[in-house]
């Protein structure tokens, strides 16, 4: 499976908390109950370009603000799918310097996995659980996580279970949310190249570059 088993957080224990959001917002996640619906509610959400810089918003700050970029938009999907009975696992995918990481939230369905994804990219969002592996489920990222032509994905993290954070450093934190975004960079990774891999890709052409230029918001 690939996941972090570590132990959960007492708050954690007996299944998501009361924590304060608001009984119409905890209503309106709670209401999602598929990956497919609270895939289209992050969807809908505004892409956070940061235009003031870095941020890391909890599920509070972002339904507060109103937008959302991936790891943003993952505490939220993450929060919403705990909310409807299953673990908020998410995966952290490593990007070549010179680009950003992406974080996805896991789901599975039988034995295989699927994620729910924010991004302002059509192609970078979700996918549909017929993935046997986590491997298998970030190889499918892959062709489309592009930099200036270049195809930066390297590493995958294994799943990792938001249950064992305290709900105050991501669901209600106000502020960057450090400590949960440090560990999920700090989570083990796997390669997804081998080496010398990387000197043989091949660049994507002209019209796989114009269709990455397409953007929802902004």
């Amino acid at each position: 499976m690939q996941a972090t088993f570590m132990k959960l957080h007492p708050a954690c224990a007996a299944g998501p908390p009361p924590l304060g959001l608001g009984a119409g917002v905890t209503a309106r996640l709670r209401g999602l109950r598929t990956p497919e619906r609270i895939q289209d509610f992050v969807n809908a959400v505004r892409w956070n370009a940061k235009p003031a810089g870095e941020t890391g918003r909890s599920v509070a700050e972002v339904l507060r603000h109103g937008e959302a970029h991936c790891v943003e938009g993952a505490f939220v999907a993450a929060y919403a799918l705990w909310l409807a009975g299953e673990p908020p696992l998410v995966m952290d995918m490593g990007a070549a310097r010179g680009d950003v990481d992406h974080v996805v939230v896991l789901f599975r369905r039988g034995r295989c996995w699927g994620a729910i994804s924010k991004s302002n990219s059509p192609f970078l969002r979700y996918r549909d659980p017929i993935h046997r592996s986590l491997r298998e489920l970030s190889l499918s990222y892959f062709p489309q996580y592009v930099k200036l032509r270049r195809k930066t994905l390297r590493t995958y993290s294994v799943a990792i279970d938001l249950r064992r954070f305290d709900p105050s450093l991501w669901v209600t934190h106000r502020g960057f949310c450090h400590e949960v975004v440090d560990s999920l960079t700090a989570a083990r990774h796997y390669d997804i190249l081998t080496p010398g891999a990387a000197a043989r890709l091949r660049p994507i052409d002209e019209i796989e570059a114009r269709s990455n230029l397409l953007r929802e918001h902004g």
